[in-house]
């Protein structure tokens, strides 16, 4: 009203104005001079925004409204949607707020176990061989390790699948952290002349473990198996011999071929210096399955976790199982193949076959700096 006053006198009208214009004038003038001091007091919220404001205009000063549907929302339609009364409303501060905004931000997240984690690594550690010298059993109790995540199945991709290229191989590698080792295994590499150039040229820093056993117990445990696959397979006699009577030995069977340990091996210290292969006694993994882990991670730079707490000696397979795990009820113990008895050879093929395989186990006991003592 004062503005009207003060306009009129400096611009006289012809006539006087009715009390209804003059009011209307004072009131529009007075919404102008308001929006011009307090531009941001007013919370506009749109037209269908099923969420209620929380700030709102008091006067001069702006409060924050501590209701239910402020501090969340979610909560608040759920409440509504369940019939519960809602709390009644009181005035508090900034500080109690934000003290429950917090409150929400802290609470905890759903569980996320369906996510995945770590990465798909090619190995950094490869069991190379020997077949029926051990190597399942290598994998399954270094796997107990934490830091170690391995193939569950043979890949065979520096033999048979080298075509298919290194990300197909990759994607057979578990996910693993960068803290973790990634692992595989595959016996026949040890044998196969292409795997040590190939697995070189993927990395050279590659760690290899190589099983070995008594090559004469091998090679009878080879024939086993494959016996039990087989059953209208030729005699042992008949295979590892051209002429048994002269005791001259058919080196082209596989079986007997694999056990060719320090042959294989000049093959390997072509790409690979010996300190980057560690040889696993096969012997001494039945007796001492402890001690053979803990050079294994020594040699993996591992801590030393799986120790003798981890393995019992199951006298029916006659060969060292895992103790039960916390998360199963039984004890683990490696398959019906493995373990199983041999098949009886003849005292003198065996005696041929030592002096067979003697002057090669001697000149890889001195290759490898190591007496497996298999005489």
């Amino acid at each position: 009203m004062a503005y009207v006053l003060i306009f009129s006198r400096h611009f006289p009208f012809s006539h006087r104005l009715r009390g209804t214009s003059i009011c209307l004038l004072s009131l529009f003038i007075s919404f102008l001079c308001y929006c011009a001091l307090f531009p941001g007091a007013a919370v506009m919220q749109k037209s269908g925004d099923p969420t209620p404001s929380c700030l709102q205009a008091d006067g001069v000063k702006l409060r924050l409204q501590k209701s239910l549907s402020c501090l969340h929302p979610l909560d608040a339609q759920r409440s509504s949607a369940a019939g519960e009364a809602p709390q009644p409303q009181t005035d508090q501060r900034r500080p109690a707020a934000a003290a429950a905004l917090t409150a929400r931000d802290n609470t905890p997240s759903p569980p996320m176990s369906h996510l995945k984690f770590g990465n798909k690594k090619l190995p950094n550690a490869i069991i190379v061989g020997v077949k029926k010298g051990g190597t399942r059993a290598v994998l399954e109790f270094i796997r107990i390790h934490p830091d170690v995540r391995a193939a569950g199945t043979e890949t065979h991709f520096f033999d048979r699948n080298y075509d298919r290229g290194l990300e197909w191989y990759r994607g057979l590698m578990p996910r693993t952290l960068e803290s973790q080792i990634t692992m595989e295994k595959t016996p026949s590499y040890f044998v196969t002349k292409e795997t040590p150039h190939r697995i070189s040229a993927m990395s050279q820093e590659t760690k290899l473990i190589v099983v070995v056993r008594d090559p004469v117990t091998r090679a009878i445990s080879d024939y086993t198996q494959t016996l039990s696959k087989t059953p209208d397979l030729p005699s042992f006699q008949d295979l590892a011999f051209k002429n048994q009577s002269l005791g001259i030995v058919d080196m082209s069977w596989n079986a007997i071929r694999i056990g060719l340990y320090a042959l294989h091996l000049e093959n390997w210290l072509r790409y690979f210096p010996l300190a980057q292969i560690h040889f696993v006694s096969g012997e001494r993994l039945i007796t001492d399955p402890a001690g053979e882990l803990a050079r294994v991670q020594d040699f993996l730079g591992l801590k030393r976790i799986v120790t003798d707490k981890h393995f019992y000696f199951n006298r029916t397979k006659g060969f060292p199982c895992l103790k039960k795990p916390e998360s199963s009820g039984s004890p683990r113990c490696l398959g019906k193949s493995k373990g199983r008895t041999h098949v009886q050879i003849d005292r003198d093929a065996i005696e041929q076959l030592r002096d067979f395989y003697r002057p090669y186990n001697v000149k890889f006991y001195e290759m490898v700096g190591h007496d497996f003592r298999w005489e």
